[in-house]
């Protein structure tokens, strides 16, 4: 029995010698060399004549996994376990195709198989320990990835529509400002997924009919509000004036918490006290005359992905990060 490699077999088989086992060595020396596409033409000829020996689909497995034809040296790996199903070097090529495939699961699986055909194999056992590893790793990453992708703030909020339906005037009304802020939410989400940072900005619902788009954006950065206690008052007049005169019917702020003193500026106890512990993120504040909500979305850095997690509801009467925009409707 050979031991397991990453090299030509020469066992497994005792077949009609001759010409077939002559085209084998040729493409042996080949593969040493490095020749990999040689060799895979030598053992294809020499299986034209000797169909039913395994070590030459395990040779020229060994030489399409180097060429990188992966599905073609599966083939060979798995009828080379089909010829000699109990020849170790079958489930040791097809462990090292599936790792190729990062098919991690299985081809511990194809090494476990292998391991019992030869328990001596150290390189065996290397491989299953570190491709478990790579599995968990590997998990860990799709978990991550979904988590990411998961947050859908359409069906986070969608709690809150009786809320806005008894609040607001008429179906529609409520119907845009509840879309103006889900897209909010998500557009920073997927900012912060993508860069790990929002800029301070306030976003807001411009009334389509009244106003005027070439003095009022749908933006206005507030990077410098949370300077100093002169700048924070100074920009909250300055975006109550801007959305009268703007006519927006709603405004979302969105806001990282880097940029504010949090959570060291609510030391007062009770219901001003930080609870959120040292999670980064940023603050989302959705103001209008009616309705006024605050959410905290903590963030963390796992497998080199930023993931935001689901938004905290907080206290916008202890919490808030500007005082309200809009004037309390009667």
């Amino acid at each position: 029995m050979a031991a397991a490699g990453g090299g030509p077999s020469s066992a497994g088989y005792s077949g009609a010698g001759g010409k077939g086992a002559s085209l084998k060595d040729q493409g042996n020396e080949f593969f040493k060399s490095g020749n990999y596409l040689k060799a895979a033409a030598l053992y294809t000829q020499a299986i034209k004549l000797e169909h039913n020996n395994p070590t030459l689909y395990s040779n020229r497995a060994a030489a399409f996994l180097h060429l990188v034809k992966l599905n073609k040296a599966l083939a060979d790996a798995e009828m080379t376990i089909t010829l000699n199903p109990q020849w170790e070097k079958g489930y040791f090529r097809k462990g090292c195709i599936l790792e190729a495939m990062e098919h991690y699961d299985d081809a511990i699986a194809a090494f476990q198989v292998a391991l019992q055909y030869n328990p001596q194999s150290t390189e065996v056992s290397k491989k299953i320990k570190r491709l478990t590893q790579l599995a968990r790793e590997k998990k860990r990453t799709l978990e991550v990835e979904s988590i990411r992708s998961s947050l859908d703030m359409t069906k986070f909020l969608e709690p809150m529509k009786s809320e806005f339906s008894t609040k607001f005037e008429s179906e529609e009304v409520w119907k845009d400002i509840f879309a103006f802020l889900v897209e909010v939410m998500d557009s920073a989400i997927k900012v912060w997924h993508d860069t790990g940072k929002v800029d301070p900005r306030v976003n807001f619902l411009l009334d389509k009919q009244k106003t005027d788009t070439d003095k009022h954006a749908p933006v206005v950065n507030i990077d410098k509000a949370f300077e100093s206690p002169h700048t924070h008052n100074n920009c909250f007049s300055f975006l109550r004036q801007y959305a009268e005169e703007s006519y927006s019917s709603a405004a979302c702020l969105v806001v990282p918490k880097s940029v504010m003193a949090y959570p060291q500026v609510w030391k007062g106890q009770g219901s001003r006290k930080w609870k959120l512990g040292q999670n980064d993120g940023f603050f989302v504040q959705f103001e209008s005359p009616l309705l006024r909500k605050l959410w905290f979305i903590p963030s963390s850095t796992e497998k080199g992905q930023t993931i935001c997690r689901n938004p905290e509801v907080l206290d916008i009467s202890a919490h808030e990060v500007l005082p309200r925009i809009f004037k309390e409707a009667s």
